[in-house]
């Protein structure tokens, strides 16, 4: 590739890049917050359309855009535990939780159970948790934009994470929820349009399909009449890797790993405040079925990208001189994110699984944003997907920021420590508290703790052992009191931190895949807790006082249609 070639595609990135910041800096500016109302929850006042564009923007963050394909390209059949969690997860999220949340009528998780469970010791358990969500997850999204930074601004990923944090700060904390609702409308328009053009590119350079979905289970357009899936199977055999479509995991694994992510999802705190937006009951219900389709178009596509980008990979470095490897190669090496080490100096790639052997280390999270670039696509396709790979980490990124202001000024500092405080006031301790959100993300985003797709599946992990049955519970079982409501979420939250903590990062002792408990990894562990979570809230709440007869009341009011009364 030629220098102007890069310069050229460096320029797409400058321009794509600083058209979209430029878009959503100038949304953020038009539709500033002027109330503490407009900060929450957009003033209540956003259209279906629009808040399912939003919440399709919220949902599929950096993990969807950057690292699921990457995921499923080295785990193969495996890796449908992600697609399979995150899409029924939020299926279950409209269906069971959304509208009844947004009946009851309060802006945040905590708020809920804070009210439901008439207790300020539940309301700061509540806080927490969401906290300690947030900042998981949104330590993905931070590792998300460093990578994109890293490799097509040509900046290390610190430098990255910074920059990335500064524009977020800019529109989350001027706009509120009003500016990111309408911001995420646009990162969603960039975002999926940045993933299906180079998707449909390949899809018809590999199989002559136009539709990604269909040429994923094609032939090839060489005439042989090979099917793609067929000819990458074949090539991980011959490197010694399992086939592609065959799974490893166990089946208690891949089982607890999709339940986790379902019901961690319904338990999100970022996405349940999206339904909140809304003018109506039935307003809630509609958009989270618009948000639904806008979310299903990546979602079955991230699998077809996932084989042409493994496809390509392998026929494009496997075996091949490390000098005549295309820039791509090289421009990767210099973010850290792509390894070669000649290891018996005969300056042949030897990508194979034996580790030994292998001479080549890549990280998931590249897949998506080189695969353009490994198919030789047009330079603006390829700062296109940077673009796209923006949109996702920072919309979410918002939205996360803006759960953890509003845990802290409304839920921890308005109701619980100073409920005098006026309007003004309490929208300064908002955008007081987001700023130092944003420097702690960043932090994280620097020093994460894995690739993003694994990062953000520990946030649901912790977000189902502590709030989805607390949620559940408040909604369908009107006997469930506060003493069962914050025993289960305190000991739910604490068993999957320490296993986390024991199996992620070491701590406590350690311990290796064959000490997992029931043979469950740290991803998929959330599901243990959140059935604790469960027995420990039942079984204490038999043994404690009923709540009082007005709160019950309320638990029959949110499930009858129509406004509550």
């Amino acid at each position: 590739m030629s220098s102007f070639a890069v310069m050229s595609v460096q320029a797409w990135t400058y321009i794509l890049v600083g058209v979209s910041f430029a878009l959503y800096i100038g949304i953020a500016i038009w539709s500033r917050a002027g109330s503490t109302k407009e900060f929450y929850v957009a003033g209540g006042g956003v259209s279906p359309l629009a808040n399912g564009m939003a919440t399709a923007a919220d949902w599929m963050s950096a993990a969807s855009f950057i690292s699921m394909a990457g995921i499923i390209s080295f785990m193969g059949y495996d890796g449908a535990v992600y697609l399979m969690g995150w899409t029924g997860g939020y299926v279950l999220l409209a269906l069971l939780l959304a509208p009844y949340l947004r009946k009851f009528g309060k802006f945040t998780v905590p708020d809920f159970i804070g009210d439901r469970y008439y207790s300020s010791t539940a309301r700061i358990v509540a806080v927490i948790c969401a906290l300690i969500v947030s900042f998981t997850y949104v330590a993905g999204q931070m590792r998300g934009v460093g990578v994109v930074f890293s490799r097509f601004l040509e900046v290390d990923i610190n430098t990255g994470v910074i920059i990335g944090m500064v524009i977020v700060l800019f529109y989350a904390v001027l706009g509120g929820m009003k500016g990111i609702t309408y911001t995420q409308v646009a990162q969603y328009c960039v975002l999926i349009f940045a993933f299906m053009v180079p998707a449909i590119f390949i899809s018809i350079q590999m199989t002559g399909n136009p539709i990604p979905q269909l040429g994923m289970g094609g032939t090839l357009s060489d005439g042989s009449g090979v099917y793609l899936l067929d000819k990458l199977n074949g090539l991980s055999r011959e490197l010694g890797f399992a086939e592609y479509t065959e799974g490893s995991k166990s089946l208690i694994d891949v089982f607890a790993i999709t339940l986790a992510l379902m019901v961690g999802t319904a338990g999100l705190p970022h996405v349940i405040v999206r339904f909140f937006t809304v003018p109506r009951v039935k307003d809630a219900r509609k958009s989270a079925g618009l948000a639904l389709l806008f979310i299903v178009i990546l979602y079955t596509t991230a699998p077809a990208v996932s084989v042409f980008a493994r496809t390509n990979l392998i026929e494009t470095v496997s075996g091949k001189p490390y000098s005549e490897m295309p820039e791509w190669f090289t421009n990767w090496e210099t973010t850290g994110l792509l390894d070669f080490t000649d290891k018996n100096d005969d300056g042949l790639i030897q990508y194979v699984a034996d580790e030994e052997r292998n001479e080549l280390q890549i990280d998931n999270d590249i897949m998506v944003l080189a695969n353009p670039e490994i198919a030789r696509l047009p330079n603006w396709v390829i700062a296109l997907v940077a673009a796209g790979g923006l949109a996702a980490a920072l919309s979410t990124a918002a939205g996360l920021l803006l759960v953890i202001s509003t845990s802290v000024s409304h839920d921890l500092v308005k109701k619980q420590l100073k409920p005098d405080m006026s309007e003004k006031n309490e929208l300064w301790v908002a955008r007081g508290s987001a700023a130092l959100a944003v420097i702690i993300a960043a932090y994280f985003g620097i020093n994460p703790p894995g690739f993003v797709a694994a990062v953000v599946a520990l946030a649901f992990g912790l977000a189902a052992a502590s709030f989805f049955p607390a949620i559940i519970l408040g909604i369908f079982y009107k006997r469930m009191n506060r003493e069962g409501a914050v025993s289960g979420m305190v000991i739910g939250i604490l068993l999957m931190l320490f296993y986390m903590m024991k199996f992620k990062f070491d701590l406590f002792g350690g311990g290796t895949e064959a000490d997992w408990w029931f043979g469950i990894s740290p991803e998929g562990f959330g599901m243990v807790a959140m059935i604790v979570n469960f027995a420990v809230a039942l079984l204490v709440s038999r043994f404690t006082p009923a709540p009082p007869e007005e709160v019950q009341d309320i638990v029959e009011n949110i499930r009858v249609p129509g406004e509550i009364r």
